[in-house]
């Protein structure tokens, strides 16, 4: 994804990078993969709804921002960039993930963003095979049953399929959404996107 999303973007040493959804773990190797990667930390603001300002410690020049609510904290068009992993299943409902992409094209003129494909045969957060297949209806009583009450709930996690993913692209500019494959099954959503020039 890292490699993707360079090509894609193609930053430079003067582009400024939005990264939302950073994590304060640092434990796993793969967490916060593009911060450990990017070679220009000083151009790179990460944002969370969680505390990760360590990250300007491990990180130098690193500038750490929290998000508190819907509306992401800075200005219009304030980044080059905006780059987004495994975010977006988690804002909520269509609704609120509609606003998410909204809120990226306020403030960044172009954003790559990934999310799991709801039709990957595993789910990788319950670990459950096929069950989120079914209607969501379906699969969230399934869940709840199985004592997974947390990500039963829409506000924790709402999957997309591609249609979805398309539907909640803002109409203006220029987008791209497309399936990833791992091990030749589609396992993410990528949604590229980028201001008209004008």
């Amino acid at each position: 994804m890292y490699e993707r999303v360079m090509g894609l973007l193609r930053p430079t040493r003067e582009s400024r990078i939005l990264d939302v959804g950073t994590t304060p773990d640092l434990e796993i190797p793969y967490n916060n993969f593009f911060e450990r990667w990017y070679p220009y930390p000083d151009r790179l603001t990460a944002c969370s709804i969680e505390d990760c300002s360590d990250l300007e410690k491990q990180f130098v020049g690193l500038r750490f921002r929290r998000i508190d609510g819907e509306d992401l904290p800075f200005q219009e068009r304030e980044f080059d960039a905006a780059v987004s992993f495994a975010v977006l299943e988690h804002v909520g409902s269509e609704r609120r993930q509609r606003h998410f992409l909204r809120e990226l094209t306020r403030v960044a003129g172009a954003f790559v963003v990934y999310t799991p494909y709801r039709y990957f045969p595993v789910e990788m957060h319950t670990f459950l095979p096929f069950t989120h297949w079914l209607p969501a209806p379906w699969y969230r009583a399934i869940w709840s049953r199985l004592g997974l009450e947390f990500w039963a709930e829409e506000g924790n996690l709402n999957l997309l399929s591609v249609r979805t993913a398309k539907r909640l692209v803002p109409s203006f500019g220029d987008a791209t959404v497309r399936l990833i494959r791992f091990w030749g099954w589609p396992s993410n959503i990528e949604i590229h996107w980028r201001r008209p020039v004008t």
